[in-house]
Formats: structure tokens, C-alpha cells, sequence
């Protein structure tokens, strides 16, 4: 009788990367410390190698060792070497594959460790905060399996094209592009790694954005595969971390933290949602999911704490209307909150550029 020999999984794709040998030192992957994660789903392998300064004159031969040992695991159709900095220095050049962003401005980043903690709410609020302070703002869905921006905003056509590029849509002073705008609002988006990655390179090369001062970027849930391959081919100004106050929340943040940290992209702070719940009756305040947590894990982890956006009804109606609250009710005190905290975003870019 035969048996079928059982795929790899990922912690035995760290266990073969460990144990490589360094084509200049000879010393292993692992006892140098230059393994840091591995990612595998439907036979996609990605894998993490922090390169240290001794080691950066040697990325091209890391890369052939490394992917060509771990295509000839089981299960693997295919693997690719996602360079990062250690704290001795940055890789050598820019990452292979990484998108043109002529004319996006600051590129910013709002990620989650888990979804359901209202990422794209806050995406949305803060594109529309940051347009009505005079910039010229673009909102990238990057959340190509779940796009919710298109019925945040309201909007259900579909882009035209011109000179071969995509025009996005825009409404309350924001350039909206969301694979929403594409597929049919209830078909499920069955595409493999590969063919996300070039929605989201086609989302941003093809598309004629002009020019802009800032575009934030919804980023899909979790720290996975195209988390990873979206992080190291986008030049990110930044990120904003949204959590819930919750520990379970706040567990799954610290790992979009880490995985920002491993990638080398700069944290610009976390930003704590449904942070109390306000009775649109009497007032009252009540911690339903509790409050400061994600003060807390800022404080903890050395993060700027960006700001809490409460809990209230008026903030689900507003975006189920499809207009963000700071749009539709902007003396609203969950609106000032959003424009807080879309100023305090932008005044610590402001100070990284002066830098």
C-alpha cells in the first residue's frame, strides 16, 4: 500500500532554513540568528531572513541557497526570501519587486492582527480627516478578500480607464480604489498569493492617482502571506496599529507590531477602537470590551498611543450610510476624536521628513 508523503509546514521550513550553512561564514542560518518567520499556504512558501551588516554582499547567494532548499520540501510549489534588517543595518538596495509610488506622498498603513476591530472604519476616517485639513488624499482597499471601503464611501461604480490606467473614484475629497469597484459586491474573491499580488501592484501602478500628499492603505487582517509580500513592496511611510481594548485583540496587535518591527517599516502608534461604549441616551460611558489597553501595550511596547475612538451608534449608522462620521456628523465627539488623531499622524511624519 502506498501512502502519500505528508506536505511540510512551516515550522519545519524554519527547522531546514536554521540549519543552512552561510555561503561565506559556513555557520548556520540559525545560530547566526538570521531566521525569522516562515509563512506557507497553498504551496506558496514566505520566509523571513534578517540580514546583518556582514551579510549583505552575500543576499543574491542567501536567496539562491535558501529558496532553492526549500522548494524541494513537500508540498512546496513554490518559495521566496524576504530580506529585512537586524539591528546591525538594512539590507543592501530596495526589495526586489517593489511597487512605483511616483507622486503617492506619504504612504501610511492601517493593520490589524485580527479582523472585527473596525480597521477600515478608522482607514476611512482618517482619509477623509486628512482631506479636509487641505491634503490631497487617496484611500487604497488593500483588503483585496474583504473590501468594505466601497460601501464606506458610498460608491458603486466602476473606474474608467484612460491611457491605460485605472481613474479611481473619488467622493468627500478622497481618491478612492478598491477591487470592490471590480468584482460583484457578494462574490467571494478566490485568488491565490500570486494573483492578489498583482491586483494590489495594478491597484497602485495602474491607477492614475495624480499627484497626492498622502494615500492610506486599508491592509487586509492578520500578518500572513500577502501582509508580508504587500509590508516589503510598498515604501511605507508608516503604520497605524488598530486594536480594541480587549487582551484577545491586543494579543493578536502585538503580532502586526512585530511583524512591522521585523519588516523594518516604522509604527507610527496604536490607535484603540470601540474604546467604551456611549448610551446616545443619558451619555453614560460603559468599558464593554473594557479601556486602555491599547495604551497600555503602546506604553509597553515603547509606540506612540495615537488616541481612543468610542463606541457609539452613530458611528455604525454613518458608515453603513455610507458617509465616514467625520464627514457626516463633524462636530460629533467620535469625529473630533478621528481628526485628532489623523493631526497627530501627520505631524509625527511631518517631524520623520525633517529628519
Amino acid at each position: 500500500m502506498f501512502f502519500r508523503k505528508k506536505s511540510a509546514n512551516e515550522d519545519e521550513i524554519i527547522q531546514l532554513l536554521r540549519g543552512l550553512r552561510h555561503p561565506a561564514s559556513n555557520r548556520a542560518l540559525g545560530e547566526m540568528g538570521l531566521v525569522e518567520g516562515a509563512v506557507l499556504k497553498n504551496g506558496e512558501a514566505r520566509f523571513i531572513i534578517a540580514l546583518d551588516r556582514d551579510s549583505q554582499n552575500d543576499a543574491a547567494a542567501l536567496r539562491n541557497l535558501t529558496e532553492k532548499a526549500v522548494r524541494k520540501l513537500p508540498g512546496v510549489k513554490n518559495a521566496r526570501a524576504i530580506f529585512t534588517a537586524n539591528a546591525q543595518g538594512a539590507p543592501p538596495g530596495k526589495p526586489p519587486g517593489e511597487f512605483r509610488a511616483a507622486g503617492l506622498g506619504e504612504i501610511i498603513a492601517v493593520l490589524s492582527g485580527k479582523g472585527g476591530v473596525g480597521k477600515s472604519t478608522v482607514a476611512a476616517n482618517l482619509a477623509c480627516a486628512l482631506s479636509q485639513s487641505g491634503l490631497r488624499v487617496g484611500l487604497l482597499d488593500a483588503d483585496i478578500y474583504g473590501p468594505s471601503v466601497p460601501r464606506l464611501f458610498g460608491l458603486h461604480g466602476k473606474p474608467k480607464t484612460e491611457n491605460n490606467k485605472l481613474t479611481p473614484l473619488e467622493k468627500h475629497g478622497v481618491k478612492v480604489m478598491s477591487i470592490g469597484f471590480i468584482v460583484e459586491e457578494d462574490a467571494p474573491v478566490i485568488w491565490r498569493g500570486p494573483m492578489v499580488q498583482k491586483a494590489l501592484r495594478q491597484m497602485i501602478e495602474e491607477v492614475n492617482w495624480g499627484t497626492l500628499d498622502a494615500l492610506v492603505a486599508d491592509m487586509p487582517p492578520g500578518t500572513g502571506d500577502v501582509q508580508l509580500s504587500l509590508m516589503q513592496s510598498t515604501p511605507l511611510s508608516g503604520a497605524v496599529v488598530v486594536s480594541t481594548p480587549q487582551e484577545l485583540a491586543l494579543t493578536d496587535a502585538r503580532k502586526a507590531v512585530a511583524m512591522l518591527r521585523r519588516l523594518n517599516k516604522p509604527v507610527l502608534g496604536i490607535i484603540e477602537n470601540m474604546s467604551g461604549f456611549v448610551c446616545p441616551h443619558c451619555g453614560e460611558k460603559s468599558d464593554i470590551f473594557g479601556a486602555g489597553g491599547a495604551r497600555e501595550e503602546a506604553r509597553r511596547g515603547g509606540d506612540d498611543y495615537l488616541g481612543d475612538i468610542p463606541l457609539t451608534p452613530v458611528l455604525r449608522e454613518t458608515s453603513d450610510a455610507g458617509t465616514p462620521l467625520v464627514v457626516a456628523q463633524p462636530h460629533h465627539a467620535a469625529a473630533q476624536a478621528f481628526r485628532d488623531f489623523a493631526a497627530r499622524v501627520w505631524l509625527k511624519l511631518a517631524a520623520r521628513r525633517k529628519q
